[in-house]
């Protein structure tokens, strides 16, 4: 499937997205981070013979998929949708709004985690001990909808790459493993292992998520629906 298309602007609000850690999940020391890979299979050719082998399927794969990756300012490398996870929401439903604010895509996700993670905030990079200590799941995110705005687009670009090509703009180490968990994941699509689940919707809850005035939404007062 190609890359989903943006869809043409509507007069609906923009959402902003949730600030501040006084949900903030924690597992001791560390903060609990949620987070996916927004991707996407490319519509390709069909495969020439009648009965292509393990091989060939796993090539396949690997030569039809393209990940979602975002900007951050001042740096020319690429991560992935990721955030707190919060203590109002299931660990998927994390995923998914931070792919909804920090990338604008809705989708489906995968009921398997691609993996865990132990890493420091970018803020702490540098810091000793525990200090900024984060552990992240990531999760696999396949994309049905690409919004034309989102929440964080003013800080965060995006950038449709093929698989290959992502390796070499990760930031850290740990997403290249979580590139390689995907691609084993994707193979297995057929297996129970692989239970699609839809994105859910953003919590409605006021104090969370905030309507634009009408004045900068073109007199739309509506709430924007993930």
């Amino acid at each position: 499937m190609a890359p989903p298309a943006s869809p043409s602007p509507s007069p609906v609000a923009m959402v902003w997205a949730r600030q501040g850690r006084l949900q903030q999940r924690y597992d001791g020391c560390y903060r609990l981070v949620s987070g996916c890979i927004p991707y996407t299979l490319k519509e390709d050719a069909v495969e020439e013979g009648a009965h292509a082998g393990k091989q060939s399927c796993q090539q396949d794969v690997v030569g039809r998929l393209q990940v979602l990756m975002i900007s951050t300012p001042k740096r020319s490398d690429l991560i992935f949708p990721k955030g707190g996870w919060e203590d109002d929401e299931s660990i998927d439903e994390a995923a998914c709004r931070e792919a909804f604010e920090e990338a604008g895509v809705k989708g489906i996700i995968s009921a398997t985690p691609l993996g865990e993670w132990i890493f420091k905030s970018k803020s702490k990079q540098n810091s000793c001990g525990l200090q900024g200590a984060c552990k992240g799941f990531m999760f696999g995110l396949q994309v049905t909808e690409l919004l034309e705005t989102w929440p964080e687009q003013v800080t965060h670009g995006r950038r449709w790459v093929p698989v290959e090509e992502a390796y070499g703009l990760c930031r850290y180490d740990w997403m290249r493993e979580a590139l390689d968990r995907l691609k084993d994941q994707l193979l297995l699509l057929e297996s129970s292992e692989f239970r699609p689940l839809l994105s859910p919707e953003p919590v409605g809850s006021p104090s969370v998520y905030m309507v634009v005035p009408p004045a900068a939404a073109g007199g739309a007062t509506t709430l924007c629906r993930c």
